[in-house]
C-alpha cells in the first residue's frame, strides 16, 4: 500500500480496523526554559530516543461520538473476540503501566477492572497474557529487531504514546504541515507539542499533537483532533513517569498455574503468505491520497465480518444506508456494503458512498 495512506492504521488501529479526551494532570501552559526548535529537530529527539529507558502510568480515553454498549465496558470486556475489544477501547477508559528498557526489553500492562493485560518483550523472547482468560502466548523473535512487541489486544498499543507517534511519524509527507510550540507540559514535564496538520479541508481529522520530552526525547502523549469537535476525538499520555532504568525482573514472565499457554507455528522455511499477490489474492485497493485516502477491501470482507459472531456488536454501532451499513465516528467512516465490499477512511460517509459506485 502506497506511503500516502500509511497514516491511516494510526488512526484505525485505536479505532476501528473492521485504532481521548482524559486531560492528563500537569500544569498547562506554564512557563518553560525549553529553547525553541525546528520539526525536524524534534524528529531527530524521537528518533534518538529509542534506547531511552522509563516507565510510569498512562491514561487514554475516546470521544468518537459511539455510545456506552451494554456489551463492553473497561474490565467487562464480552469476550476476547478482536471486535469487542475494539469496541471496549473506543467507549471505555483505560490505563496501562509501561516498562521500557531500550529497543529489546518493553512491557505494556494494561489495567482492567479485576484483571490486567500484558505484552512482554525480553530481547528475542515475546510473551502476550490476558488474566481473564488465563491465556497466554509465547514466541521468539530476531533479538536485532527493535519492531515494537505485537499487541496482546487491540489497545495495547494504542496505550503506548510512543509506538503511536511512530506510526503517524513514518506517514509524514507533504499532505501535511509541521508545527512546533514548547509551552506546555505532560506529566509535569517540559515538553516541546510538535502538531500535524492535514492541508485537506474535506478529511474528518483535524489534526495530530505528539507531546516530546524536551529533555530525552520520549513522546509522552499523543491526542488526534477531530474537525469540529472541541473534546479531543482519542488522547493517550503519561499521568506520571520515571526515568530511572525499570528492575529486569519486570521483563521476565512465567505463566501462572492455570494458564493455557499457545506457541504460534512458524512455517519450515520462507514461501508465499496467504494475501500474495502474486497467487491471485486481491489486495485492498486505495483512492484518493494523504489524509483523503479511502481504502476499498475485498468483495467478500462485509460478508466475512456481517456474518460472524460480532455481527450483533457491529448492528448496534451501524445503521442503514443505501447499498448497506455504514458507520461513522469522529474520525473514521466504514461503508459495509451488500456486494460484500468494505470501505473505511478518515472521511465523511458520503464520500465513501461516492467512492463506492
Amino acid at each position: 500500500m502506497k506511503r500516502s495512506v500509511r497514516w491511516l492504521p494510526a488512526v484505525l488501529a485505536p479505532a476501528l480496523i473492521v485504532a481521548g479526551a482524559i486531560t492528563i494532570p500537569a500544569v498547562a501552559n506554564a512557563a518553560t526554559t525549553l529553547p525553541d526548535k525546528t520539526p525536524q529537530q524534534v524528529l531527530a529527539m524521537i528518533a534518538g530516543a529509542k534506547d531511552a529507558a522509563y516507565s510510569g502510568t498512562v491514561e487514554q480515553s475516546s470521544d468518537l461520538g459511539l455510545p456506552q454498549l451494554p456489551s463492553t465496558g473497561s474490565g467487562s470486556r464480552a469476550g476476547s473476540d478482536s471486535t469487542s475489544q475494539l469496541l471496549d477501547l473506543l467507549t471505555a477508559d483505560h490505563s496501562a503501566r509501561i516498562f521500557v528498557d531500550g529497543a529489546q526489553k518493553q512491557r505494556v500492562q494494561v489495567l482492567d477492572q479485576l484483571a490486567e493485560r500484558d505484552v512482554i518483550r525480553n530481547g528475542s523472547q515475546l510473551w502476550t497474557y490476558d488474566s481473564k482468560t488465563k491465556t497466554a502466548t509465547h514466541s521468539t523473535r530476531s533479538p536485532s529487531d527493535a519492531t515494537p512487541a505485537p499487541s496482546a489486544a487491540p489497545s495495547t498499543e494504542a496505550l503506548s504514546p510512543a509506538q503511536l507517534a511512530d506510526r503517524f511519524i513514518q506517514a509524514i509527507e507533504p499532505s501535511t504541515t509541521l508545527h512546533v510550540t514548547s509551552t506546555a507540559r505532560v506529566a509535569g514535564r517540559a515538553v516541546y507539542q510538535l502538531a500535524l496538520a492535514p492541508r485537506s479541508g474535506t478529511t474528518l481529522v483535524a489534526g495530530v499533537t505528539l507531546s516530546v520530552d524536551g529533555k530525552t526525547g520520549v513522546p509522552l502523549k499523543v491526542v488526534v483532533d477531530a474537525r469540529g469537535q472541541k473534546s479531543d476525538a482519542f488522547s493517550v499520555g503519561f499521568r506520571s513517569i520515571d526515568f530511572s532504568t525499570p528492575a529486569a525482573e519486570l521483563f521476565r514472565f512465567a505463566p501462572p498455574a492455570g494458564t493455557t499457554v499457545t506457541t504460534p507455528t512458524k512455517p519450515a522455511k520462507p514461501g508465499p503468505v496467504p494475501n500474495d499477490p502474486d497467487k491471485g489474492a486481491v489486495k485492498p485497493s486505495v483512492t484518493g491520497s494523504g489524509w483523503d485516502s479511502i481504502v476499498e477491501l475485498p468483495a467478500d470482507t462485509a460478508t466475512k465480518v456481517t456474518g460472524s459472531s460480532q455481527s450483533k456488536l457491529l448492528g448496534e454501532l451501524t445503521t442503514a444506508v443505501p447499498g448497506g451499513r455504514a458507520l461513522q465516528t469522529s474520525l473514521i467512516s466504514v461503508l459495509l456494503m451488500t456486494d460484500g465490499r468494505v470501505l473505511l477512511g478518515a472521511v465523511p460517509i458520503a464520500t465513501l458512498e461516492a467512492a463506492a459506485r
